[in-house]
């Protein structure tokens, strides 16, 4: 094996991955496709996501899988959303409200003004237990 090594080119494995990484996202802008967009610091949307864990927990009746389901597809939704605002080919695929994401996370924070809480560790794991479940690790 040690025989081997002497064969091994680091520097090349390393241009070649870097090539490999530039030519993704050269055509990746050219089909008009990006990085996922970051929601903003204080965004409502993920808020309101990580709001409705203890309430799918208790629905669920603990089942931590269906949680986490919930959670990533609401999180990718959100996400699809955020990334296609003001797009083109985009255009009417959300009905009548089109692509309005600033009108999106202004409703959701007209109808829960205080949804930041959500991002408070303290607020979600009360929530959680209010609910009848904890999480420990064994």
């Amino acid at each position: 094996m040690a025989r081997a090594w002497r064969y091994f080119d680091a520097s090349a494995l390393a241009d070649r991955l870097a090539d490999s990484a530039h030519a993704f996202e050269e055509s990746s802008a050219a089909e008009g496709a990006g990085h996922a967009p970051m929601p903003p610091v204080g965004n409502p949307e993920p808020a309101l996501t990580l709001a409705g864990g203890p309430d799918a927990l208790a629905q669920t009746g603990g089942d931590s899988y269906a949680v986490i389901v919930n959670v990533a597809v609401n999180a990718w939704m959100a996400g699809h959303i955020h990334g296609e605002d003001g797009r083109t080919g985009c255009d009417g695929s959300r009905g009548p409200a089109g692509h309005a994401w600033e009108a999106r996370m202004r409703t959701i924070t007209e109808m829960q003004p205080d949804i930041a809480k959500w991002f408070g560790r303290e607020v979600w794991t009360r929530a959680v237990n209010d609910t009848g479940y904890t999480v420990t690790r064994r």
